[in-house]
């Protein structure tokens, strides 16, 4: 990757859905090798996809809950059957495994404490290889980026 796929990817990370024209004149490519240039960093997998960046609050999901997840065993197999539990659950927005006293940190959206609730109780909880959950809610958003450093 060089410094004009940089540009190229960070012009993406603002915004998606430009046209390649506009694309072409903020990088200084015309179209052709513009656009040879991001077939290959999707097909590298730097470019991941395309989507939409919505308001949660406006979808009617203005809760996030933080859980830190200690799990009973840390082998590569109980560490992968959690990760497959997790993924089919909605709510899931993000989900790290982590160094320290906590194995995995996980970010929830539900609409209220109630729906959060169920979520635990009909959902995080009935996951086997658990030992130990603790939740934090985050008050607000101070800084959220989706344009990473280039």
């Amino acid at each position: 990757m060089d410094a004009t796929d940089a540009k190229i990817v960070q012009a993406l990370q603002r915004d998606g859905r430009q046209r390649l024209a506009d694309l072409s004149e903020t990088v200084g490519l015309s179209a052709t090798p513009l656009a040879r240039r991001i077939a290959r960093l999707e097909e590298s997998g730097v470019i991941t996809g395309y989507s939409a960046r919505v308001d949660q609050e406006k979808l009617g999901l203005p809760l996030n809950a933080f859980i830190f997840v200690e799990l009973e065993h840390q082998s590569r197999d109980a560490v992968a059957a959690f990760e497959t539990a997790l993924r089919r659950f909605d709510e899931v927005m993000e989900c790290y495994l982590m160094t320290g006293t906590r194995d995995v940190l996980i970010r929830v959206v539900a609409r209220d404490l109630a729906a959060f609730d169920r979520f635990l109780e009909d959902g995080l909880m009935q996951v086997p290889g658990i030992r130990n959950m603790r939740s934090s809610f985050a008050l607000r958003t101070m800084i959220r980026r989706d344009v990473l450093p280039m």
